[in-house]
């Protein structure tokens, strides 16, 4: 039997992305080509779950099978996703 191996890429320089109702999906998918230029090679973020309204830091998850709506939606999500894809981001 053959054995199969997958692997990761490992973060060179990592960004921390604190989303909260002042700053969501789209804020963050507008910053992209400027950490990328700082040599940001991954970002990593705070809970983006439905939390309490107004939460400012996400940890106060209220429904973690929904998205935060203050933080954006499903397509914004995808949208920010797809443009870290495109600057190989992770």
């Amino acid at each position: 039997m053959k054995e199969s191996f997958s692997f990761q890429k490992i973060p060179i320089s990592t960004y921390r992305i604190q989303f909260n109702y002042l700053f969501g999906f789209v804020d963050a998918a507008e910053v992209v080509p400027y950490l990328r230029e700082l040599g940001i090679t991954d970002v990593y973020a705070s809970p983006y779950f439905k939390a309490r309204r107004g939460s400012v830091h996400g940890y106060d998850i209220i429904d973690p099978n929904m998205l935060n709506p203050e933080v954006g939606t499903e397509e914004e999500y995808h949208v920010l996703t797809k443009r870290m894809k495109n600057y190989g981001m992770g």
